[in-house]
Formats: structure tokens, C-alpha cells, sequence
């Protein structure tokens, strides 16, 4: 079987992409393994021996002190959790990169550092949910609503609503409200509202579309509620916004 293609990021860091065994006879010291499994069962897994990544999609190797002195942690326990639809993404843009030798190789280089940081990011804010029946969840509410969460980071922009969003996980409305609490710490409306305010403050600073137009395309139905929610979101209306960076 031909072995996952071999990126070196820095003597403290390999990743590995595609499928197939992984061959390297020479980790860094003391190294941690981030598997990332992108088949139909999206999942993230921390701590399994390098063997078992050999259907994970990508794998990250890094030491656990590069990991300590730039993150501040390391995990303390192995786990395995649904992967996020902000980390698949990542994941599929190192695994696809469609650029040509050696920019291809750069890439994927910045790209694994991107999916370490990403990564250590969800650890730090405790937004992951366990692929296993530990915890309070059990498993097969657990995944449902990890797609709940992966249906409002990919489809904020469209009208979202509870029913639509609890018919489409397979979930009660109840279920979804309370779920969704319990694992990410905000309401399914707050999540939604999020998204969509971070899509408009950066079309703001890398486009010049109208500010109307901007409101409409993040799922805001007139200017004048798209504005005071960004005011409240960021402290200044979107059009004062643009022209500080203008005027910057």
C-alpha cells in the first residue's frame, strides 16, 4: 500500500496526507498524533497509536512541547470527537490543494499550521463533541447534533430555523435547544447570529460591496436590522467600520 504523502512543517512537526500507512522512521521526540478522518463519520482523534491513523485522511505529528510552549497545552486524555465543519474544511484544503509542485508543498506546509492552530483552538474553548458515549450525551444525540453545528457553520446564510434545523439532524426542538446549549454554550439563534456577523465583517474589510448587499448576503432580511445588530456585535455601524479601515 502506497504510505500518506509526507510534509515536512519543522523538525517539530510532520503531517501526513491521503490514504495508506505511515512510513517514518524518524518522529520528532515525545510526539502527539491529531488524526483527522473525513469519510462519512467526520471525527478528530487525539492520542491513538500512529498505526491506527492509517484511514485518517490527515495526520498532524507534532511534540508535545512545541505544543505546551506555543499553545500553553496538551491535551490530558486521548479522545476521539466529531470533527467541526471549520476544521473539515481545512483538512480538505490540505488534502486537495490543487496547485502544482513545489507552491503545492507550501501550501500544504501553511495549511497543516493553520489545522494545528485551528485545532488547539477548539481544545481551548471546549467546543468539541465526543464521537463516544462518555460524557453527558449519549452517542447518537451526540452526533446529531455535531451536525446541527456543522449545518449553521455551512449554511448561515440561508433562513435557518429551529424546525428546519432540528427536522434536519433528526432532532426535537427541545432536544436541539437544550442540546445545543449543553454542548456549545450559546443558543442555536446566537450561533447563527455569530456566523453570520463574522461573513459580514470580513466581506466589509475585503470587498466593496454595498452595505445593503452585504446585510442580504449573511441572511439579513433589511439594512436597518442587519445595522444594529453589527453595532451591538462590534460597536460601530458596518459603514463607520469601512471607513475606519479606509481612513487606516
Amino acid at each position: 500500500m502506497t504510505p500518506k504523502q509526507r510534509i515536512d512543517v519543522s523538525p517539530e512537526m510532520l503531517s501526513f496526507v491521503g490514504t495508506g500507512p505511515i512510513a517514518c522512521d524518524d518522529l520528532p521526540p515525545a510526539a502527539i498524533c491529531l488524526r483527522f478522518d473525513l469519510g462519512e463519520a467526520a471525527t478528530l482523534g487525539f492520542g491513538d497509536p500512529l498505526e491506527a491513523a492509517v484511514d485518517a485522511t490527515v495526520v498532524l505529528v507534532v511534540t508535545a512541547e512545541a505544543c505546551r510552549r506555543i499553545f500553553g497545552h496538551v491535551p490530558a486524555d486521548p479522545g476521539c470527537w466529531h470533527l467541526p465543519a471549520d476544521l473539515a474544511l481545512l483538512a480538505v484544503a490540505l488534502r486537495d490543494c490543487p496547485l502544482p509542485e513545489p507552491a503545492r508543498a507550501t501550501l500544504r506546509l501553511a495549511k497543516s499550521i493553520e489545522l494545528l492552530c485551528a485545532t488547539f483552538e477548539k481544545f481551548s474553548d471546549n467546543s468539541l463533541i465526543a464521537a463516544d458515549s462518555a460524557g453527558e450525551l449519549c452517542e447518537r444525540d451526540a452526533a446529531r447534533l455535531a451536525a446541527a453545528r456543522r449545518l449553521v457553520d455551512e449554511r448561515w446564510q440561508e433562513k435557518l430555523t429551529l424546525d428546519t434545523i432540528a427536522r434536519a439532524c433528526g432532532l426535537n426542538r427541545a432536544k436541539l435547544t437544550r442540546g445545543f446549549r449543553q454542548a456549545f454554550g450559546s443558543t442555536v439563534a446566537d450561533a447563527i447570529a455569530d456566523r453570520r456577523l463574522q461573513g459580514a465583517h470580513r466581506l466589509l474589510l475585503a470587498t466593496d460591496l454595498p452595505v445593503s448587499s452585504i446585510g442580504y448576503r449573511c441572511g439579513y432580511s433589511n439594512n436597518a436590522s442587519f445595522t444594529r445588530a453589527f453595532s451591538r456585535r462590534y460597536g460601530v455601524a458596518p459603514t463607520r467600520l469601512r471607513a475606519l479601515e479606509v481612513a487606516a
